[in-house]
């Protein structure tokens, strides 16, 4: 039988031994494992593991059952031969811790611990039908196969991007369901995936097979549930493929948390299931498993306890199992220190049924302690010790101080009182030294329900500081319904005050929005308890356009007057040369410039100008005396050039 527990850490697991239904183990809010005996209504066997504060137990599942030697006896004659009866043995916890621990009801004991394979907590365990193996599903999103006679890991595979949270394998052990948001079907075989269905928004919590037909025959039919989800939804296995989306879908008041399950052999066979909500009724169904439907089904019968006070008050349910007959159940309802278990004939003819009990009296049960097995296990060097608290914390003890309190007990052989041992308790030891480690988002949920609850301030303002994104979502993520109103309301008044922590308030806000949105839809006064959040924002989101408007004009205003600021600061331009350069032959050449050219107001132009005709007509001529020169000089160079021949 699968667990029916996961991700949430306020659920406690609860389930009843399969078969017979002799036994009912439950893990308290102390961490103790209590095995209960359904015929007696006593407590049959109480184990009490190592690091039960700070690894708590998250799922439980009962192995199929076996035959059992509880110890040597004398070998019987034929004819005193008799059928030897299979019992539930052995039961497997999954930790916060991520280990996973096998416990023997015939021995009293624990039998083994399966370790080194998850890296963070488990969330559901699951036994094979037939053979000796086990699965486990981790927030590490791996899926491992552990063979029980060997005690080692078999195989390991990631099956989701995120945690996977609940798991289930077919009754002839072919198929493996696993899922997180989406439920994913794998081949056991070959570790592949064979089909994959999505239409949860949640972690589903909750996998059972509802028919014990082939895959290959379209008779393959499976139910889920899901955190925060008021429906069972019911899938079916076609041959086609086009099996995506659910086929029928069941309703509850609220979230499930216990499911039990009378599976159909064939189509004429109709599949009975049993539901335990949150707010503690009990849903009983009826249906024949025929193809798609499209309206939810209300339950044939809803039943519910009560006190029997002048006001009555619920009593809760915490599991509830399906007897051979269909007016018969056995019923666990109470609380988990002391669960009384009945069993009840219901008239199923009636849709409502509130049976009324005395808890007082039914509490009042007889203890046998020779039949109460306290075992505690034997810590050798190789396992490890988790301290209660914050991981890694231990509180630091000095050898030296020991030895002289005991050397002070030994001296002092008079009997000290009270306020003198007190005076002489040394706390220097703890406050010298100061543990750095910040707080896990567990005990973030806590606090901000504490903090809520009784309306603490500095509480509050511890948890509402934070600035993680990822730490304000699984806060608000692992927060109880019941706590979801007064943070709302809180977030409210803190946003009426400073605009600076309005910023942080919002953050929280979205989360709760983001996380929370079916039950505050779900909810029938909900306009009256949001009206003051919904009035504020309104009123800001107003003025928001005109700001924005305002904001542009003034940005575009101050542009111009940096632009305008920017053009008066240009300094004037210097004129006057860095550097002059001045050639010595310039002087020369003005001065030959100025004694050649004639000035244009001169009054004797035209003797200048006759000037200028005889200078070139001397000049003409002296061209010419040049060139007869010349002339004789060649004519002499040819008579001697005549002469030489000669």
């Amino acid at each position: 039988m699968a667990s029916d527990g996961g991700s949430s850490s306020l659920q406690l697991p609860c389930v009843f031994s399969p078969k017979s239904r002799q036994y009912l183990a439950v893990c308290a809010q102390d961490g103790r494992l209590r095995i209960w005996n359904t015929d007696s209504k006593t407590i049959h066997q109480e184990y009490v593991p190592s690091a039960h504060l700070s690894a708590t137990c998250t799922c439980i599942a009962w192995g199929p059952c076996r035959t059992v030697k509880e110890g040597p006896q004398r070998k019987k004659r034929k004819s005193e031969a008799v059928q030897v009866e299979e019992k539930a043995d052995l039961l497997a916890m999954g930790t916060a811790a991520g280990s996973v621990l096998l416990y023997s009801t015939a021995k009293g004991s624990l039998h083994c611990s399966l370790d080194e394979a998850h890296s963070a907590g488990v969330n559901c365990v699951h036994w094979h039908p037939e053979d000796s193996v086990l699965y486990s599903g981790s927030d590490d999103t791996n899926i491992v196969e552990w063979d029980l006679q060997s005690g080692k890991m078999r195989s390991k595979w990631k099956a989701d991007r995120a945690a996977v949270t609940s798991l289930c394998v077919s009754p002839d052990g072919k198929l493996l369901l696993s899922a997180g948001h989406v439920i994913k079907m794998w081949d056991l075989d070959t570790k592949e995936l064979y089909r994959k269905f999505t239409g949860h928004s949640t972690a589903v919590t909750t996998l059972r097979f509802a028919t014990t037909r082939p895959p290959d025959s379209n008779g393959l039919y499976f139910v889920s549930g899901a955190a925060h989800d008021r429906l069972i939804s019911v899938w079916q296995v076609r041959e086609d493929g086009k099996d995506k989306n659910s086929v029928v879908s069941f309703t509850l008041t609220d979230e499930p948390r216990h499911v039990d399950l009378v599976p159909s052999n064939s189509k004429e066979e109709a599949v009975r299931l049993a539901v335990v909500c949150q707010d503690g009724q009990l849903h009983l169904f009826e249906h024949f498993l025929n193809g798609p439907c499209k309206k939810p089904f209300l339950p044939s019968c809803s039943v519910q306890m009560a006190d029997t006070r002048e006001s009555p008050m619920p009593i809760p349910m915490l599991a509830a199992v399906l007897g051979r007959d269909s007016r018969s159940v056995l019923l666990a309802y109470g609380n988990h220190l002391q669960p009384v278990i009945e069993q009840v004939e219901v008239n199923t003819t009636e849709r409502h049924v509130c049976l009324s009990r005395d808890v007082k009296t039914s509490l009042s049960l007889t203890m046998e302690s020779t039949v109460s097995k306290v075992k505690t296990p034997v810590v050798n060097t190789k396992s490890k010790v988790l301290v209660p608290g914050l991981p890694g914390h231990q509180a630091p003890l000095k050898g030296s101080h020991l030895e002289k309190a005991s050397e002070k007990r030994k001296k002092d052989t008079k009997e000290m009182s009270i306020a003198e041992q007190l005076g002489e308790i040394d706390l220097s030891a703890t406050s010298s030294e100061k543990v750095k480690a910040s707080l896990q988002t567990d005990n973030y949920a806590v606090l901000l329900v504490q903090g809520l609850e009784s309306n603490d301030a500095d509480i509050l303002n511890k948890v509402l500081q934070t600035r993680k994104e990822m730490v304000i979502k699984k806060t608000v993520a692992r927060l109880p319904l019941s706590a979801v109103l007064p943070l709302v309301k809180e977030l409210t008044n803190r946003l009426q005050g400073h605009p600076f922590a309005g910023i942080l308030m919002v953050r929280w806000l979205k989360a709760v929005l983001m996380h929370h949105t079916s039950y505050l839809a779900s909810l029938p006064d909900l306009v009256t308890e949001l009206g003051v959040l919904y009035h504020m924002i309104e009123s800001r989101v107003k003025m928001f356009h005109k700001l924005t408007k305002l904001h542009g004009k003034l940005y575009l205003l101050m542009t111009h007057v940096a632009a305008s600021d920017s053009s008066n600061m240009v300094s004037e331009v210097d004129h006057t040369a860095k550097l002059v350069y001045e050639d010595e032959s310039s002087d020369e050449n003005e001065a030959s410039g100025d004694e050649v050219l004639p000035e244009d107001d001169s009054d004797h132009w035209e003797e200048e100008e006759g000037m200028e005709e005889d200078q070139q007509s001397s000049e003409e001529e002296d061209e010419g005396n040049r060139t007869e020169p010349k002339a004789n000089g060649e004519e002499d160079m040819e008579h001697e050039n005549e002469s030489e021949e000669e």
